[in-house]
């Protein structure tokens, strides 16, 4: 049973310079610090927290809105965490509650671990799909894909916003212009002077994340990942979306290995908006 300080303290909005309360809090469970993600989505997002009275936070979570800023059509849960010594006692629960109750209509999604899963079952939320968490470092093998890429210049921006929102189902322009600054590689593919996916490759911690990652098909997918791979000394992580097999085998022959399996998870619509066969990684999971 919750303590009555649990049940009744306030949830409040998260901002900024709630960044390394919110990293403390990731340590605290055993997850890296992810410092720089964590920035990335109190600017991006929203985030919402529980403030320990002995200091830190009790509990915190990230939503991450698209579509219309006075309408939005999805938004994604993430990083939804609670401080080990206030585990098992509801706070996730009245947390999601809370943003569930604050969003009204707006659709949602999240990526669920099997230990979070159960509690947003309980919710309403339903499984639509799964994500395939990979880390190791990419040893290329064999002819390599044929798709030209190129480093992404200011002038792509329009036409990889343009193609973002066609494939993701929503306008995502708050997140994708703010990926030259947050990432380490922005990468095009390209084919007769027409952008056929995109890439970026940021830094977490000690590895360069691909994502989001988007591609016409398969094979502009690996040439881009082969193109960010090529120019890291990092190991890559990735969050592939489990009906891609082609991509995940062949990530797993060049060297990248299982992590984690994540739940998709949807509230108010029975699937994600978009182009699933061109979406094959997410910037983040947290952020959907």
């Amino acid at each position: 049973m919750p303590t009555p300080f649990l049940a009744s303290a306030p949830i409040r909005r998260l901002t900024p310079r709630d960044l390394t309360a919110c990293a403390d809090l990731s340590e605290d469970r055993g997850w890296p610090r992810e410092e720089h993600k964590w920035g990335f989505l109190l600017t991006a997002g929203r985030g919402y927290g529980i403030d320990d009275p002995g200091g830190g936070l009790v509990a915190a979570c990230t939503v991450t809105e698209y579509g219309p800023r006075e309408r939005p059509s999805l938004a994604a849960i993430g990083m939804v965490l609670v401080a080990e010594r206030h585990a098992r006692q509801g706070v996730g629960r009245r947390l999601m509650r809370h943003l569930v109750s604050a969003l009204g209509t707006v659709p949602l999604t999240l990526h669920a671990t099997p230990y979070g899963r159960p509690l947003y079952e309980e919710l309403g939320f339903k499984v639509t799909g799964g994500a395939e968490m990979l880390r190791g470092r990419f040893v290329p093998g064999g002819p390599g894909p044929k798709a030209v890429t190129r480093a992404a210049t200011a002038e792509d921006i329009t036409t990889i916003l343009r193609l973002d929102e066609e494939v993701f189902g929503a306008d995502r322009t708050h997140i994708v212009t703010r990926l030259p600054a947050f990432a380490d590689q922005l990468r095009i593919a390209e084919e007769d002077g027409r952008i056929t996916g995109y890439a970026a490759a940021w830094p977490n911690m000690d590895t360069h994340v691909v994502g989001p990652l988007i591609a016409r098909d398969t094979e502009t997918a690996k040439a881009l990942i082969s193109s960010l791979a090529a120019r890291t000394d990092r190991p890559l992580r990735t969050d592939i979306d489990v009906r891609h097999e082609e991509l995940l085998t062949w990530l797993k022959e060049s060297g990248l290995s299982t992590v984690a399996p994540n739940a998709v998870m949807t509230y108010g619509i029975t699937d994600l908006p978009g182009d699933w066969t061109r979406r094959f990684a997410p910037l983040t999971v947290a952020a959907g």
